[in-house]
């Protein structure tokens, strides 16, 4: 499932992510991704690809079942589009969203 989070943040990715409860995995130079995975290990998982595009962020996330059954395969058993796929896209959209509005009130709560 691809989705964006419009930009900017604050934070790097790298923190943005760890607060989703994702583990940065590995960098793909050639595409520009960073792959970060929920839990860090065992399975099934998220697995969720990160590129910035300007200001903004795509993801795209999809549930791997099982581990590739082939070292050095990438084919695996992943859902893209189910319904446990779109519910932790929409808690990630939302913890972006419910940060975002909240900075302010972070800020001013001790004034």
């Amino acid at each position: 499932m691809k989705f964006e989070i419009k930009g900017p943040f604050e934070e790097n990715i790298y923190t943005l992510m760890r607060r989703l409860g994702y583990f940065f995995q590995k960098k793909d130079e050639e595409r520009g991704e960073l792959s970060f995975v929920r839990p860090a290990k065992g399975y099934p998982r998220f697995h969720l690809f990160v590129k910035k595009e300007g200001e903004n962020l795509v993801f795209k996330l999809h549930l791997d079942q099982k581990r590739p059954i082939y070292e050095g395969a990438p084919a695996h058993a992943g859902e893209y589009e189910t319904e446990i796929v779109e519910k932790e896209a929409k808690r990630i959209k939302e913890i972006f969203t419910s940060s975002s509005h909240n900075e302010n009130e972070k800020r001013n709560f001790w004034t």
